[in-house]
C-alpha cells in the first residue's frame, strides 16, 4: 500500500503542470543539496571548478534594483547528477531521462557507523539483504541513497577526499556502493538509481569504477555530493531530483529534495 502510495504521488507530480490538489500537509521538505559556490568541490581530476561572475548589481538607471550573474562549471561537482552515458556509450543523456525516474520513492540505507570506522567501506549485496528483512523488499524504480555520514566532512577537501593531492585520483578513501550491491539493486531489484553523500557511488579506492559501469548499463541514474540524509526515513519518503537540462549532457548541477510524509 505505501508503494502505491508512494507511486500515486510521483505519477501526480509528473502529470500535473500545476499540482493544486496535491495535498501536502504535515509533509516534511528536506533539501539533500549543497550550495554551488567558489569552494564547491570538484573531482581531484578536474580542470576547474564553479565560478560566478556578476554581471550587474546595483541601481539601475531608471532607479531600480537589478542583479544578475554568469556562471560556469564541470557537470560533475557539488551535488550532481550522473546520466547513464557518463558511463555507457549508448546511455541516455541529461535531457534524455523520464521524468518518473527523477521523482521516485526514496530507500535510504543507513552505514554511517561503519563507515565512521573505516573510511574504505562499501555497501554489500548482504547489506541489503539485511536492510530488506527489516523494511521489505525494494521496490523497483526507487532511488536507492546511502548514508555514510560523510556530508559532515563537507568543505574540507582532505577529510572528504582522503587525500588532497591536486590533480591526483589515485589515492581516494571515501565509502561507497559495493558492486555486488549494485549489481543485486540494478540488475535484480530493477532500482531507477543510487544516491550517496559522498565524491561517488563508488567507493575511493576504486579503480575500475565498476558501480558506475552497472548502473548505467541499466540506464540507471547516480546522485552524489548529497546532503541531509539522515532526516530522511528508511523507506516511505519520496525524491524529487531534477538537474539542468543540458542536451547532450552526460549530468549536472541537481536540487534534490525528499518529500517525508507525516507519520515519518
Amino acid at each position: 500500500m505505501r508503494r502505491w502510495i508512494a507511486l500515486s504521488l510521483a505519477a501526480g507530480l509528473v502529470g500535473c503542470a500545476r499540482p493544486a490538489g496535491l495535498d501536502l500537509t504535515g509533509t516534511t521538505l528536506v533539501d539533500l543539496s549543497h550550495s554551488f559556490e567558489e569552494g564547491t568541490l570538484y573531482w581531484p581530476t578536474s580542470p576547474r571548478g564553479f565560478a560566478l561572475e556578476e554581471l550587474a548589481y546595483g541601481e539601475t538607471p531608471g532607479g531600480w534594483f537589478y542583479a544578475s550573474y554568469a556562471f560556469s562549471a564541470p557537470e560533475h561537482g557539488g551535488t550532481h547528477l550522473d546520466a547513464p552515458i557518463h558511463f555507457s556509450a549508448g546511455g541516455r543523456t541529461a535531457d534524455a531521462i523520464p521524468l518518473d525516474q527523477l521523482i521516485a520513492p526514496a530507500v535510504v540505507i543507513d552505514m554511517s557507523e561503519r563507515a565512521a570506522a573505516d573510511r574504505d567501506a562499501q555497501l554489500g549485496a548482504e547489506d541489503v539483504a539485511a536492510f530488506e528483512r527489516v523494511h521489505g523488499t525494494i521496490p523497483a524504480g526507487a532511488l536507492v541513497l546511502l548514508r555514510t555520514g560523510w556530508d559532515q566532512h563537507w568543505g574540507d577537501r582532505l577529510a572528504y577526499f582522503g587525500d588532497d593531492t591536486p590533480g591526483d585520483a589515485s589515492r581516494l578513501h571515501f565509502p561507497g556502493f559495493g558492486p555486488d550491491a549494485a549489481r543485486l539493486l540494478v540488475e535484480e531489484r530493477g532500482v531507477g538509481g543510487l544516491g550517496v553523500d559522498t565524491p561517488s557511488i563508488d567507493r575511493g579506492a576504486s579503480a575500475t569504477f565498476e558501480t558506475h559501469r552497472i548502473l548505467a548499463a541499466r540506464n540507471g541514474i547516480g546522485l552524489e555530493n548529497l546532503a541531509g540524509l539522515g532526516r530522511v526515513p528508511p523507506v516511505g519518503a519520496m525524491v524529487i531530483a531534477l538537474p539542468m537540462k543540458i542536451a547532450k549532457g552526460s549530468g549536472g548541477p541537481v536540487r534534490v529534495v525528499a518529500l517525508v510524509p507525516p507519520d515519518r
